[in-house]
């Protein structure tokens, strides 16, 4: 027997309903301008945004993490991996912050959740536990029908997508508020303990399609 238990291999279909996903990892297995999943929510105004979720990969060059367009802007909020091995971007409104002097060694599960606030345009990282300095992006909120993708950038509002930047590797535990959490709530999702889902996106109850060879395993055959 296989010592990684496929649990499915979905082929551009889509679920029926919000599944919880407790356990259970995204498998990103190669390079590709098709392989994605799409995730679905009736929410289209985002006054701010926290999102959390756990990775692993063994990319050095850049990758997207989360991307989130809408019809005015390609990056409405993007996390990404920047060509420097310890750096991650975040753009929102299409404008960019870069954090650096991160580790984020390859080959290693990662928990990160990054915050933006558009009352004062400021965002943060906060990876394995640890929080970055804050810095400046954009002010104002997110409006439009959003298309939020884990796996790839999107260039134009739910495509555009190209293959040298799309993730290789492994992404569970995702979620996403429409506000900035509590410090304390970033604590809990980093130690693994009990804590909100998200309102937005929640990995209990995700509405989502994959597009793709993107498969989905238990998460203690890989983690």
């Amino acid at each position: 027997m296989e010592k990684l238990i496929l649990l499915m291999v979905i082929f551009g279909t889509c679920c029926a309903a919000p599944q919880d996903l407790s356990g259970k990892v995204f498998v990103f297995p190669k390079e590709t301008n098709t392989d994605r999943v799409v995730l679905i929510t009736p929410k289209t105004r985002f006054n701010s945004v926290t999102t959390c979720l756990r990775y692993q990969s063994d990319l050095s060059r850049t990758y997207g993490i989360f991307s989130l367009a809408t019809p005015t802007f390609n990056n409405d909020f993007l996390i990404f991996k920047g060509n420097a091995e310890s750096d991650i971007s975040m753009r929102a409104r299409d404008m960019l912050a870069v954090f650096t002097s991160l580790k984020l060694d390859a080959n290693t599960w990662h928990s990160m959740c990054a915050t933006w606030d558009s009352s004062t345009g400021l965002a943060q990282l906060w990876v394995d536990g640890k929080a970055t300095t804050k810095k400046f992006v954009q002010t104002g909120a997110i409006t439009g029908a959003p298309i939020a993708i884990l796996g790839q950038e999107q260039d134009t509002y739910g495509g555009g997508f190209d293959a040298k930047q799309s993730f290789i590797g492994m992404i569970t535990d995702f979620h996403m508020w429409d506000t900035v959490i509590p410090t304390c709530e970033i604590r809990r999702y980093m130690e693994d303990k009990h804590f909100s889902p998200g309102n937005v996106f929640s990995w209990k109850a995700l509405d989502f399609q994959v597009k793709g060879k993107v498969l989905m395993e238990l998460a203690s055959e890989v983690m």
